[in-house]
């Protein structure tokens, strides 16, 4: 089983047992006016995730497995997975 780190702009902003629930963790940094590209061209850093084998790996500190770079899609993707509240 795998733990995602979610990262946005060199900041933790969320996390998740898998990756859709952790690309769904941008949702909390969605853009005012919803444009995603622009805000991704905007960051000084790409947005990624990344993935350590468990929790307890990444609060032991280990190092991440790998590193996912997250692109628009990815973004839109997780979020269109949500349910509507």
């Amino acid at each position: 089983m795998s733990f995602y780190q979610a990262i946005w702009n060199g900041e933790s902003i969320g996390d998740g047992d898998n990756l859709v629930e952790a690309l769904q963790s941008y949702l909390s940094v969605k853009p005012s006016d919803g444009d995603w590209e622009v805000a991704l061209v905007n960051l000084e850093d790409t947005p990624q995730l990344q993935r350590f084998t468990s929790f307890d790996s990444y609060l032991d500190n280990h190092d991440p497995l790998e590193v996912i770079p997250v692109n628009v899609e990815m973004i839109r993707s997780a979020i269109d997975q949500l349910p509507n509240i």
